[in-house]
């Protein structure tokens, strides 16, 4: 198996059952043996070395210390190494290894430095390459593992095919799951068998789940812990025609772009209550984890009008780089030559000086009012439901995301939020028939009040 993803529960001994399986490697192969072992951070890959030096001295392996790597007897080599920056994984152009290990691979927001240290597994000698990756839920890098490991579900190989462009023959890469248990470490559960209360003491019951169980759905640490899908993701249904909708836009090229249409409920609608928002369709320029489909502004305007359906729009906001100008018109500008008009969205992330910040205003929303909420989500907005949902508080800054993380459609939200939509008011005042939402203000009989 090329690619091995073995997480889930905290305890579950993962560390462990890495170093375990370079020390098979290592003795099977000998001197060809070479491995490379990653973690996000130096802090976080000393008690790593720590371990192994316990595991591996007994077996007759050395640390030397300057090289940061355990040499065996009989040649084998294993590297320790932290991957603070996404661009160190450029420095390991021409190096050659027969295993790759990643540590709590949640904590890379992007694959993309990783993949390209599978580009160092090979052996002139013929010995079987494998990547290997242990992990928990949560972290900037939820989103992309959860879709490219967990989701196929545990213990389902996923086979891709590629075709070798100078033969033409087919090669086939395979990747599984492994979750991981508590019940996978009994060694940690008879020496201390208090580590299961204090999970249990450790936060709420939903998070306790996901620590003992290793639920992927719940996430630690998740920014809107108010989340529920089972409130918030609802059935598609035809938007009346008296409500209000609108666009909110948040701009990316090499980065994911996301355009996010919304309706103001008008009235109570079944369980949604009259004043919330409803996201009901959505695109997210983005063809993988935080890779952007690098369209042009023409492009996506094009892309934007298309979906409209002909709708009655009545307005948009959209991220503010978008009106920066540098000697030429700006995207805004472009925008609106292809027919596609937005205002400057207000991009207040955080609350301060008494006034609210978009993450706030998302978050109340969420929340609602007495347990019943005020945003809601089609259950075809799949991107919204894959990514909002785990994204992670920044570390240095509680009060917000990480920027790290695949925010890019949270941060359209946000635009939303912050837009003070409003509830179109119709009232008959006059024997005339009482005219659309769409129509000017001013007209007999029509006024708006904010939702």
């Amino acid at each position: 198996m090329f690619e091995v993803c073995y997480g889930g529960a905290r305890g579950g001994g993962k560390t462990d059952a890495s170093l375990g399986e370079w020390a098979v490697h290592a003795k099977r192969y000998g001197a060809d043996a070479k491995g490379l072992f990653i973690r996000r951070t130096l802090t976080a890959l000393t008690p790593t070395i720590e371990r192994a030096k316990r595991i591996y001295r007994p077996l007759g392996a050395k640390w030397e210390e300057q090289k940061s790597r355990f040499v065996w007897p009989s040649g084998a080599v294993l590297y320790f190494r932290y991957l603070e920056r996404d661009d160190d994984a450029n420095n390991y152009q021409g190096h050659d290894y027969t295993r790759v290990y990643v540590e709590e691979l949640t904590q890379f927001p992007d694959p993309g430095p990783l993949d390209k240290l599978k580009a160092t597994l090979r052996s002139a000698a013929g010995v079987p390459t494998g990547f290997r990756a242990t992990c928990n839920p949560g972290g900037p890098g939820h989103t992309w593992v959860k879709e490219r490991y967990i989701e196929a579900g545990a213990y389902n190989i996923v086979r891709e095919v590629f075709q070798n462009p100078f033969d033409g023959t087919q090669i086939e890469s395979s990747r599984v799951f492994i979750p991981a248990k508590l019940t996978d470490n009994p060694e940690l559960l008879a020496n201390d068998p208090r580590y299961v209360a204090n999970l249990f003491q450790a936060g709420s019951a939903a998070l306790v789940k996901a620590w003992l169980e290793g639920d992927w759905n719940v996430v630690e640490g998740a920014f809107f812990d108010c989340w529920n899908s089972a409130k918030h993701v609802v059935a598609p249904f035809a938007i009346p025609k008296d409500w209000l909708k609108f666009r909110s836009f948040d701009w990316g090229s090499a980065a994911p772009f996301s355009v996010g249409w919304w309706a103001v409920a008008g009235d109570d609608h079944g369980s949604i209550p009259r004043g919330a928002l409803i996201r009901y369709r959505e695109w997210y320029g983005a063809k993988g984890a935080n890779k952007g489909l690098k369209l042009t502004t023409e492009e996506v305007a094009a892309g934007i009008k298309a979906r409209d359906e002909g709708e009655k729009i009545a307005y948009s906001v959209a991220d503010p780089a978008i009106f920066a100008e540098d000697g030429g018109p700006s995207r805004a500008e472009v925008f609106g030559l292809h027919g596609v008009d937005f205002m400057r969205a207000d991009n207040k992330r955080v609350s301060g000086n008494g006034a609210m910040g978009g993450w706030d205003e998302m978050r109340q929303r969420l929340k609602g009012v007495d347990g019943v909420p005020m945003l809601y989500v089609f259950e075809t907005c799949r991107d919204f439901i894959r990514t909002v949902p785990s994204l992670p508080h920044d570390a240095k800054r509680p009060e917000d995301i990480d920027t790290d993380a695949e925010d890019h459609i949270a941060d359209e939200a946000r635009y939303a939020c912050m837009s003070r939509p409003w509830i179109p008011q119709i009232e008959q005042t006059s024997p005339r028939r009482a005219r659309d939402w769409f129509d000017e203000p001013e007209e007999e009989g029509m006024n708006w009040k904010l939702a």
